[in-house]
């Protein structure tokens, strides 16, 4: 394995590879979830390049930038046995100084988390353009957990027309059925007794719906009550969305995703199910 921290370093390593080419962009601070991603890769592709890197343009003035876990040491002994490049730029290499362009993927960003986080989808998709560019990967490997980061990333390869291969994998999910983030370690026990309530809202909204019950306000409405059980979550929403627009429907015809975040603590969380086909 070996890790390069410049641009050009990356571009020198990347002409060695064999190809498929898998891409894992990640923060840092690996889960289970981020290593299923890198070992899909590693199955599926000739080579692996994992990139870690704390994005600074996809958090807002007030969200946890500075706090945000790092660990490099222990997510390269982590990832050593998949992967054959780390990318671990610093800050100054990927928005060097002047830097002045962004990318707006439009109206898949909007709703939900585009509303909750005015600007993250910007950064989002200006970084993993970046890392496209950079590491010109053949596949490119993300969490079912950030649906629309998944269905952003997606409109921007098909508008952009990226040569690469979007593969979204399952979420990850503690035993208690909360899934894998890494700011999962801003919560106390109590708080993550009580964050358990968020998977079990989704899967009870998925048993209303198997059980025959196609309205998504009756459905929203299920989750809604289970969740406020917990007085100390913070809801901010509980969506159910078409898969690729990500916007809200009155009634479920086929597929659809149904979304939720909320505040636990310290910890913003957020979750998701596929209801229907993928």
């Amino acid at each position: 394995m070996r890790v390069v921290r410049t641009l050009d370093d990356l571009r020198g390593a990347r002409a060695e590879l064999a190809k498929p080419v898998g891409l894992v962009p990640t923060m840092g601070f690996l889960h289970e979830g981020h290593l299923s991603l890198i070992r899909a890769s590693r199955q599926e592709c000739a080579s692996v390049i994992v990139s870690i890197f704390v994005n600074p343009t996809q958090f807002g003035p007030s969200e946890d930038l500075g706090r945000y876990p790092r660990d490099l040491e222990r997510d390269l002994d982590a990832i050593r046995p998949y992967t054959d490049i780390v990318f671990a730029p610093s800050v100054e290499s990927i928005y060097p100084t002047g830097f002045d362009s962004h990318i707006d993927v439009g109206s898949v960003s909007q709703p939900l988390e585009g509303e909750a986080r005015p600007g993250h989808f910007q950064g989002v998709a200006t970084v993993v353009a970046k890392l496209f560019n950079l590491a010109q990967p053949d596949c490119a490997y993300f969490g079912q957990k950030d649906a629309q980061q998944a269905a952003v990333i997606n409109q921007m390869i098909e508008d952009l027309n990226f040569p690469v291969e979007l593969r979204v994998l399952p979420t990850v999910r503690e035993g208690n059925g909360l899934a894998l983030s890494s700011r999962n370690v801003y919560l106390s026990r109590e708080e993550r007794a009580a964050a358990r309530v968020l998977p079990t809202a989704l899967f009870a909204i998925r048993d209303k719906w198997r059980a025959g019950e196609n309205d998504c306000g009756r459905l929203v409405e299920v989750g809604r009550e289970m969740i406020a059980q917990e007085p100390t979550i913070k809801l901010e929403y509980l969506s159910i969305a078409d898969t690729r627009s990500l916007q809200e429907l009155p009634q479920i015809q086929g597929s659809a995703l149904v979304l939720l975040a909320a505040r636990v603590g310290r910890a913003r969380l957020i979750d998701n199910i596929l209801l229907g086909r993928e």
